[in-house]
């Protein structure tokens, strides 16, 4: 049985984006609207920073078409915590705040750790307690993002395993690349796109890519993320995957993303070095 993929970005703002994606003269309004009928999942890298009201999540999905997917980054204050219980209310502040709101279209958590973090057995077993299964009804999907050593350790994919979480899959040479296959669904980011490369990658990346989301959707539902590197490449990334998937835009019929705007973008006019997420 083949799983389902999506394929996107982090965010929808991003000003070099109305050079190399967006329409010209598309208002900043309606960017969900139009990135969300191109891609078929978005992470949301603003609530690693900041809280929302529930109608800001249920404004987002409304805007998003039926069967799209927000991927949500918990606040970062969430993983840096020390005590059992100081991590329960760290995750309950996080996951109160109305993230349900989305309802359907609720992708999964990334609870993104410091580089500091190494694994420690009785440390994730806590963590990993506290994270429910359930809220308001929705099934919830737990990612864990590690970037410390010591992570390709049975004990580790034991303990994702045992409470249905997943660790997420990091291309970037700086973070150590750890793969699960114990759990129902899978998250890759992608982080090394090339502002010389219209599509953030070279054709033979996005066939690997391909070939990689093909090989996981066997098991897993599969969620890949084009996230920092070039990132005014980032769109491109994930439109040109989607159409190696064989995967199709929810409304093909709205204005094709950038054409006139791609136009104008050369590898010599590059956005500033985004920061690693």
């Amino acid at each position: 049985m083949k799983h389902d993929i999506r394929v996107g970005v982090g965010g929808w703002s991003f000003d070099p984006w109305d050079e190399t994606f967006y329409p010209p003269g598309l208002s900043k309004a309606k960017q969900l609207r139009h990135m969300s009928r191109r891609v078929t999942a978005l992470e949301v890298n603003a609530t690693y920073y900041s809280s929302f009201k529930p109608d800001t999540f249920a404004k987002w999905r409304d805007e998003a078409p039926e069967g799209f997917v927000f991927s949500l980054k918990a606040h970062r204050f969430s993983t840096v915590r020390k005590t059992k219980e100081d991590m329960q209310k760290s995750a309950g502040l996080f996951l109160d705040q109305g993230v349900t709101q989305l309802k359907e279209k609720l992708g999964p958590i990334n609870w993104q750790f410091p580089a500091t973090r190494k694994f420690d057995p009785e440390y994730f077993a806590n963590f990993l307690s506290v994270l429910p299964r359930k809220k308001d009804g929705l099934e919830l999907r737990h990612a864990l993002e590690v970037r410390g050593q010591g992570f390709n350790d049975p004990k580790f994919h034991d303990l994702l395993t045992k409470h249905g979480a997943t660790v997420v899959y990091a291309e970037d040479d700086a973070f150590p690349k750890v793969r699960h296959e114990g759990s129902d669904f899978t998250v890759a980011r992608l982080m090394q796109s090339q502002a010389d490369q219209a599509a953030g990658y070279p054709k033979n990346e996005i066939d690997r890519f391909a070939k990689m989301a093909t090989d996981w959707s066997k098991k897993q539902d599969v969620f890949v993320f084009f996230i920092s590197g070039a990132k005014e490449r980032n769109p491109a990334a994930a439109e040109a995957l989607q159409n190696a998937l064989g995967i199709a835009p929810a409304f093909p019929d709205e204005p094709v993303a950038g054409k006139k705007a791609a136009a104008k973008a050369s590898p010599a006019k590059k956005a500033p070095a985004a920061k690693k997420k």
